[in-house]
């Protein structure tokens, strides 16, 4: 079972916090769905299903730790009985591509309800083969103490923002319709949500708003280094938010956070409230609101945690679809895109330049004696001399799509540089590549004027480069492979 297509799903499905699995969902000659299995599992998926199906039954076929060899390979009717509903979606998911996304009343077998993912897997598969990423939470009802004293006003505003987020708009002008929607209701000059990503130190404004368009959150927010953003995780420790009223909060909070607080004084906020987005205990992003009628602040921290309490499930669900995507479209090794990247993107651009002919550039880089440096230095060598590679063609090509196509095989397409300008960078490829023992590319091109033929210059692209790596073998017979 431990074929390519195994390892990448398998590598997909640990990283959901939640219980995840890769289902290999068959078409049946008629078009109908067939069989579906379990065919990858994450540590959460295996934990899940020992306390539903083994542990509660006394009986312990298989330890925990034995689970995927248990799992793996086997009809989903393995733990649960055959649920035409539940079949319909998957091969919905696995074979029309689409994402699902339901809620299942399963409280009378587990006592939870069963909020269920199902994501299409975009990866080779057999002729009747097709695959899904499962994932689910169990929920129990929702708590409505929480809701019990909210004043019908704010109930009505917080339906209102629910109902926004569960239509059928996408979800960046959801989050721009709530966050307008809060910044008019708290009668503010500022309001954004951004998403936090701490393995990669990144943020992003996924929805902001302001008054009468006065000034853009994005930019303001482009001056900030990702440690500022940092500093507000030890800031809301054991608390919902941060509320800074006046003035004598502001100075207090720059005893703890001075870098941040001079970007706010500096563009003389008033008051700030800020409220963490908390998933698995990990905080994915906030709900970043300034200057509002600090009269209402009770009002406005009641509607603030409420809000974000919807809106963590969301952005959590968006931040992982986006790291699928990440993943699914970028080599993990060199961080440019991979192969199924460049499959897609060259479909679409080759239709693209067919109906509307535009300049653009080709050029192949295939590296020179990686199996030689592989065979002696062994595969981290091998690695290294690949993640060396890309870097120099994302310094020299940082506005073009940069992709690895093979092992040792990367692909650039221009639609930037004139001819002579794409030739001046291959030229400075070539002097920074130019080591017959460690980095050194064959390189072919081919620019195209006015035919639009993509796949037709990457075949002379790629001709030329083969072309240019027998030249390098013939002059270093031994590092031929």
């Amino acid at each position: 079972m431990k074929t390519p297509t195994y390892n990448l799903l398998k590598q997909f499905v640990n990283l959901a916090p939640a219980p995840c699995t890769a289902l290999a969902v068959e078409r049946k000659p008629d078009g109908t769905c067939g069989e579906i299995r379990f065919f990858a599992v994450n540590d959460a998926f295996k934990r899940s299903f020992y306390d539903l199906f083994i542990k509660t039954t006394g009986k312990e076929p298989v330890s925990i730790d034995e689970l995927d060899s248990f799992i793996e390979g086997q009809p989903y009717t393995l733990s649960i009985s055959k649920e035409p509903k539940f079949e319909e979606i998957c091969f919905r998911s696995a074979w029309n591509k689409e994402y699902i996304h339901t809620y299942v009343d399963t409280t009378g077998m587990y006592g939870y309800w069963t909020e269920d993912f199902l994501i299409p897997c975009d990866c080779d598969h057999e002729e009747n083969i097709s695959y899904c990423y499962f994932i689910y939470q169990l929920n129990r009802e929702m708590d409505t103490g929480k809701f019990s004293a909210v004043s019908p006003d704010i109930s009505s505003y917080v339906i209102k923002a629910c109902l926004e987020l569960r239509n059928e708009n996408d979800f960046y002008s959801s989050m721009n319709v709530v966050i307008k929607d809060l910044r008019e209701y708290t009668d503010s000059i500022n309001a954004c949500i951004l998403t936090v990503d701490s393995e990669r130190k990144t943020f992003q404004i996924i929805g902001e708003s302001v008054k009468n368009n006065v000034h853009s959150i994005k930019d303001y927010f482009k001056t900030f280094p990702y440690e500022i953003i940092a500093s507000w995780e030890e800031l809301v420790k054991g608390t919902n938010n941060i509320i800074i009223k006046d003035e004598n909060d502001m100075d207090y909070y720059e005893t703890l956070a001075p870098s941040w607080v001079k970007t706010m004084k500096d563009e003389h906020v008033k008051n700030l409230c800020l409220s963490p987005f908390v998933h698995h205990g990990e905080i994915i992003g906030y709900l970043y609101l300034t200057d509002f009628d600090g009269s209402n602040l009770a009002r406005i921290k009641e509607i603030v945690e409420l809000l974000s309490f919807f809106l963590t499930a969301e952005v959590a669900n968006h931040t992982f679809l986006e790291k699928l995507e990440y993943l699914s479209n970028v080599d993990m090794l060199t961080g440019v895109f991979n192969r199924n990247c460049m499959n897609v993107n060259v479909d679409e651009l080759s239709l693209k330049l067919k109906l509307e002919p535009k300049p653009f550039s080709v050029a192949f880089f295939d590296l020179n004696g990686l199996k030689s440096i592989n065979d002696h230095g062994g595969h981290n060598s091998g690695d290294d001399l690949l993640k060396d590679a890309a870097n120099v063609l994302k310094e020299i090509f940082p506005e073009d799509q940069i992709y690895r196509a093979g092992g040792d095989e990367f692909v650039v397409i221009s639609l930037n540089d004139s001819e002579d300008d794409f030739l001046q960078k291959l030229a400075t490829v070539r002097a920074k590549a130019c080591d017959p023992d460690w980095l050194n590319f064959a390189i072919g091109h081919y620019h195209d004027d006015s035919e639009g033929n993509l796949r037709l210059a990457m075949r002379y692209a790629d001709e030329n480069m083969y072309e240019d790596k027998n030249a390098f073998y013939d002059a270093h017979p031994e590092k031929r492979r």
